[in-house]
């Protein structure tokens, strides 16, 4: 079976088939470059943004909650968060409640917001409230502030829970816990 002339032509090692060749790939290189770019730089259509209203407990071990004003800086980073975010009080404590909807590094451990915000913070432990669940707390002063006990948990789906962020993240990101999850940052004054 024998080549046909055209095709031997067409490959044959000769200099205007190395260009042309050569050219030729260039081309639809060029081609894909700008097709991609194209579809790169197309106008994004705005995500459709879902409903901000989620109905949160209205009342915490017994006690009647009423919600807070988040603050501005609260409502900014809110617009990020993969989730919902709310402040509450029950009159004696400030309760932070967040949905997450998804693994993501926004949600972080409390000590490290009170840290940022100028506040000491001592005596980190675990420990058990009075419905047995496990908390992580510290204490904390800021400039000027009064002392705050502060506790901190997040629940899965299916009811577990995790008092270390870190470790709920990758729980989370493997596939190991479910969501959506439920982040209480609990703050009460010391009296």
């Amino acid at each position: 079976m024998s080549t046909p002339l055209f095709l031997e032509r067409f490959f044959a090692n000769r200099f205007v088939n190395r260009i042309a060749h050569k050219a030729v790939f260039a081309l639809v290189m060029g081609l894909c470059l700008v097709w991609s770019a194209a579809f790169a730089l197309r106008p994004q259509a705005a995500p459709a943004r879902t409903a901000s209203f989620h109905e949160w407990p209205s009342q915490w071990d017994g006690a009647a909650l009423r919600p807070l004003a988040l603050s501005e800086v609260e409502r900014r980073f809110a617009e990020r968060f993969p989730g919902a975010i709310a402040r509450l009080t029950d009159g004696r404590q400030t309760l932070v409640l967040r949905e997450v909807n998804a693994p993501t590094r926004m949600l972080h451990p409390a000590a490290d917001c009170y840290r940022a915000l100028g506040y000491r913070i001592e005596r980190e432990h675990l420990s058990r409230d009075a419905q047995g669940r496990l908390w992580r707390c510290f204490i904390t002063e800021g400039p000027g502030a009064q002392k705050l006990r502060v506790c901190e948990r997040i629940v899965d789906a299916e009811g577990a829970a995790f008092t270390d962020t870190s470790a709920w993240y990758w729980a989370a990101a493997s596939g190991r816990s479910r969501g959506p999850w439920q982040a209480v940052t609990l703050a009460r004054p010391i009296e």
